[in-house]
């Protein structure tokens, strides 16, 4: 005679949002690789300006214009101040400006986007109108009318970008959301009388996570493009500062003269967004 046991198997642990995140890494390698570039930069912005041999500032005398070598990596500039040192003390700025606005963009754009997309009604009419005005003035003239109202800062540029890039993020956020409102899952946390909070934050953001760090990968190299394009135009983070935009603009009346002034920091740009 067979007994069976009536004992109730253990109930299964959802995944956490990390975790699915990380799976969905995993079964993207190319998104994964670009992960690692990103992460490589941002390293690179903490401590580059440990491992740069000399500072953003300093004149070596007798080394002006000299090309790429084992001495001076990318060369000098016109000054005699070494181009390698100056492109790692300048990723503080072009990558860490970048990263802290993403990151304020995608918390305050999931927050709105989950809202919108989960509770609906007339808030999501009237805050989904006033985004959509908001997005349809070009970024960087919107940027330069805000920075020009503000003033040029570090902190004007990331007030900025996050003003700029929120909406982007939330609508997708809320279009990912609309979607899986009517999910059972969801159905059965609104019988079980989950609060909205818990709701949004535990049963739909996993839902829509994939989807948001895409959108954050975007945006963070959009930031990288836009913090050096108001850089280029003097409207980035100040002097004595090297951002790299600045440094293409400085470098473009000796092209002819020192090209490898311009060259590795716009490559450096190039590379760091192609992430």
């Amino acid at each position: 005679m067979t007994i069976t046991s009536t004992e109730p198997s253990p109930p299964t642990r959802r995944p956490s949002a990390f975790s699915s995140a990380i799976r969905q890494l995993t079964r993207r390698p190319l998104t994964l690789i670009g992960v690692v570039i990103v992460l490589v930069f941002i390293a690179l912005a903490l401590f580059g300006s440990m491992i740069a041999p000399h500072r953003y500032d300093a004149i070596i005398r007798g080394a002006a214009r000299l090309p790429p070598s084992a001495e001076y990596p990318f060369g000098t500039d016109r000054l005699g101040r070494d181009v390698y040192s100056r492109v790692l003390w300048g990723a503080r700025d072009i990558i860490v400006l970048p990263t802290v606005t993403t990151i304020l963009s995608v918390i305050f754009g999931a927050a709105i986007g989950l809202t919108l997309g989960y509770v609906g009604g007339w808030l999501d009419d009237v805050i989904s109108r006033a985004l959509d005005s908001l997005l349809a003035i070009p970024a960087l003239i919107l940027a330069l009318v805000m920075l020009g109202t503000i003033g040029p800062s570090a902190v004007g540029i990331i007030i900025v970008v996050v003003i700029l890039y929120t909406p982007i993020v939330a609508r997708v956020v809320r279009a990912a959301t609309l979607s899986l409102r009517s999910a059972g899952y969801i159905e059965a946390a609104k019988l079980r009388g989950e609060s909205t909070i818990y709701i949004l934050f535990r049963e739909l953001l996993p839902g829509v996570l994939p989807a948001l760090m895409v959108e954050a990968s975007l945006r963070f190299t959009y930031a990288i493009f836009l913090t050096a394009s108001l850089g280029f135009l003097g409207l980035g983070v100040q002097p004595p500062s090297p951002d790299w935009g600045r440094m293409v603009n400085e470098a473009r009346d000796s092209f002819t003269q020192t090209p490898w002034a311009l060259w590795f920091p716009a490559g450096a740009m190039r590379c760091s967004s192609s992430a």
